[in-house]
């Protein structure tokens, strides 16, 4: 089941990296094996952002340093996923559409996700 629900996730978020690159301008992905695969780079690199700098400083963290570590990423991947395109103020504008989203849709990140299991295998 957990394979499952990361499968999923994945394919929301490639869809929203979609509808994102179809509303901000200077951001484009060019369909939707580019978007799952920009989902899954954008996670890993979050990953490594968190794992140097701690949970505050990564994109699923609160606040203006979260945000622009966020707008980071995204800019960033764009030189490994290819089909994608964003300039400075595209990735930041994306990282602004997608963090609303995320108030609407909240998916749960990696550290709520492993509290979660905690708690589960603790019981």
């Amino acid at each position: 089941m957990r394979f499952l629900g990361h499968v999923v996730r994945f394919i929301v978020a490639a869809l929203m990296l979609m509808f994102v690159s179809w509303v901000v301008p200077n951001f484009t992905v060019g369909g939707f094996w580019s978007a799952l695969l920009l989902a899954l780079v954008i996670a890993i690199l979050g990953w490594i952002v968190e794992g140097i700098f701690g949970k505050r400083i990564t994109p699923f963290g609160r606040g203006i340093v979260g945000f622009l570590a966020s707008a980071a990423v995204i800019w960033v991947s764009q030189f490994i996923v290819g089909g994608v395109s964003a300039s400075l103020v595209g990735a930041i504008l994306a990282a602004l559409v997608i963090g609303i989203i995320d108030l609407f849709i909240p998916i749960s990140t990696p550290f709520e996700a492993g509290r979660g299991r905690d708690r589960e295998e603790a019981r």
